[in-house]
């Protein structure tokens, strides 16, 4: 379920005349029988509403006075948003005779034409409040103060976001939480600019209307959210200029390339779509690639394991991104302890269809083909999970079945498409080629279209060294190993601060057998993945005038600048 509440209107919208018929309040009951939120969002003041409509229990929250008050009908609990209409104010006003008048707690509400002399006072008086229609009504209210800011109040006391509620309205008052949530609707009878900035409207007028989007939140659920609003853009064919979307309601998306091809620059560009749109993502890290990730939160390091606690305190808020470091459990550990993680981050999207996005790195160590996905609690439909690997053939098969889109990278994409399809049992697709340079192999499994070539922009944030990771860290089989002449030794540095620690007390022969062989330079380039240290450790190793005590200085010293000075 991805749509999990119903923000509705409620004069010209839920109501005709004031009145709310049987048939709409029995579909409201159904709906709230699906386990979804419903929510009033209503230029009314709280009494007022409350006489009119008795059955205000159904709702889970309400949002009255066009933003400015939340109200809990469970709890009877009311919270106020802004402040109390200036008493000049409502004093100038009584002194004009405005008629009608009513003062709430935050709102002052009279009808047109008495917009005119409502804003001659505002003026005189240099207040900052700011007028708003609703289809004759006018409500004066502090600048900033609507329904939509208010349903963003009523969202967070419930731990949903916006993305995964429905919105339904009539009126002028209604454009801004219309434009906030995930899908926005009107009813037939809504005013055409309302009708406009709508994403659907109904064939129904008023309860009509909403009875019908009920009806139909009830049988197709997310498909109906499926719009530009909620998809993520991810580049474009050169070639007929279509622009290729991700959507949080597809499968699973398999990024996929070679070592130190750009895997994690192509997922911090993604990420970058996340935030732009207001997306909830989380970044489960096996290796500390993203601690420097921006716009997110990280739990744990290279010296503590990610405690769960934290992980879902943060993610329990809407604004939050956390990335997963788990350079602080044992490399062998790492998948047990994503396994117990998984069922965990599945019940909170359940609850609150959040996190929106899952980022799984290493995805062929976490979810091992040795497994199966009902060992990972994992749902049928992977939905809006992206795995980062570098062996789609070793992640598990039933893991890759979920999977929609494949994103493949490098000069040997068509070989990791051809591994994925092998390890699925499908024919290869049309189309499957090396993709020209700077451009990613994308193919849509669920359409049926050929692969093709498409332009990605590149993050704005490129990738930094992880330092911590490469200096402090686990690199696991991308360790060192100090072997010797002889092979007889096996001394493992799983770090940068390992290895100088191992290179400072071996002795001189096996010091220098790996130095002329230029292990130390190959180490670096491939796997610490530090190109200018590689050709700093490659001059050192070609310099034969260096004994081995100064050789191991120039290394160390050259280690020691990039890892342990302070970062710029």
């Amino acid at each position: 379920m991805y749509a999990l509440a119903l923000a509705t209107d409620y004069d010209g919208t839920l109501a005709e005349n004031g009145i709310v018929s049987d048939a709409t309040r029995a579909a409201l009951g159904r709906l709230k029988e699906t386990g979804r939120k419903l929510i009033m969002v209503t230029g009314r003041e709280l009494a007022d509403l409350e006489s009119v409509f008795p059955e205000l229990g159904i709702f889970d929250k309400v949002v009255a006075e066009n933003g400015a008050l939340v109200y809990t009908p469970a709890s009877k609990e009311e919270r106020i948003l802004a402040p109390a209409p200036p008493a000049e104010f409502v004093d100038k006003l009584m002194i004009r005779k405005i008629a009608p008048l009513s003062i709430g707690r935050s709102v002052v509400a009279t009808r047109e034409p008495n917009e005119t002399i409502v804003l001659e006072v505002i003026k005189d008086l240099g207040l900052e409040l700011e007028i708003i229609f609703n289809k004759g009504a006018v409500m004066v209210l502090p600048s900033g103060v609507n329904k939509a800011t208010g349903l963003a109040a009523a969202l967070e006391d419930l731990g949903l976001s916006a993305h995964n509620v429905v919105g339904i309205g009539d009126a002028e008052n209604d454009h801004a939480f219309l434009r906030a949530v995930g899908f926005g609707v009107a009813v037939a009878n809504a005013l055409p600019k309302v009708r406009e900035t709508a994403g659907h409207v109904t064939n129904g007028a008023r309860g009509a209307g909403v009875r019908e989007l009920i009806e139909g939140l009830i049988s197709h659920d997310a498909a109906l959210l499926d719009t530009a609003r909620q998809r993520i853009e991810i580049g474009a064919d050169d070639g007929s200029g279509a622009v290729m979307h991700l959507s949080p309601r597809g499968g699973g998306v398999l990024l996929a390339g070679t070592s130190g091809i750009g895997k994690s620059t192509l997922a911090t560009a993604l990420t970058e779509r996340f935030v732009e749109q207001g997306f909830q993502f989380c970044v489960l890290d096996p290796e500390g690639d993203y601690e420097e990730l921006e716009d997110v939160l990280v739990v744990g390091d290279a010296k503590s394991p990610p405690s769960s606690r934290e992980i879902f305190d943060l993610l329990s808020k809407p604004s939050n991104n956390v990335a997963v470091n788990m350079l602080g459990i044992k490399t062998a550990e790492r998948p047990n302890a994503f396994a117990k993680l998984l069922p965990e981050l599945a019940a909170l999207r359940a609850r609150t269809g959040r996190p929106h996005w899952l980022i799984i790195d290493e995805a062929h160590h976490l979810l091992p083909h040795a497994r199966d996905g009902t060992s990972f609690a994992l749902p049928k439909s992977l939905s809006a999970t992206i795995l980062v690997t570098v062996h789609p053939d070793l992640v598990s098969r039933d893991v890759l079945a979920g999977v929609d889109t494949v994103l493949a990278l490098g000069p040997e994409a068509d070989k990791v498409v051809e591994s994925f399809c092998a390890a699925i049992g499908e024919d290869v697709p049309q189309g499957v080629v090396p993709p020209p340079e700077n451009k990613v192999l994308y193919w849509n499994r669920s359409t049926g279209d050929p692969a093709r070539p498409i332009s990605i922009e590149r993050p704005r944030q490129e990738r930094k060294r992880h330092i911590r990771k490469y200096a402090e860290g686990d690199l696991g089989d991308n360790s060192f190993y100090f072997r010797g002449a002889d092979g007889k030794l096996n001394l493992k540095a799983q770090n940068l601060m390992m290895f100088l620690h191992i290179a400072e007390g071996i002795d001189d022969r096996t010091w220098e057998h790996h130095l002329r062989a230029g292990d130390y330079s190959a180490w670096f380039r491939d796997q610490v993945k530090d190109q200018g240290l590689a050709e700093e450790a490659a001059v050192i190793e070609d310099d034969e005038s260096l004994d081995p005590h100064r050789s191991r200085a120039a290394i160390a010293e050259a280690v020691h600048r990039r890892y342990t000075a302070p970062a710029d």
